[in-house]
């Protein structure tokens, strides 16, 4: 019985990938919505920078997080040093 030739490995070529930053978010058609949309943004913002400074006053050792101890240290002194 005759055989079929071997099967020739096709090269495999790098397809370009699209690049996208995030998620597609459709803009509000009400101005209202634009404003509470970037109201609440903004919010949401300060609460995540404000949860990070907690977390870095009870963790001072941790230098990943914000140096909040160092500067009360040196609010304390630039206190002490008025007196």
């Amino acid at each position: 019985m005759a055989q079929a030739p071997l099967k020739k490995a096709k090269s495999t070529t790098a397809k370009k990938s699209s690049s996208k930053v995030g998620p597609r978010v459709i803009a509000p058609k009400k101005a209202a919505l634009a404003k509470q949309r970037k109201t609440m943004k903004k919010l949401s913002s300060g609460l995540i920078n404000k949860t990070e400074r907690s977390l870095a006053e009870r963790a001072g050792h941790l230098e990943l997080l914000a140096n909040v101890k160092k500067e009360k240290m040196k609010e304390k002194r630039a206190e002490y040093k008025k007196k």
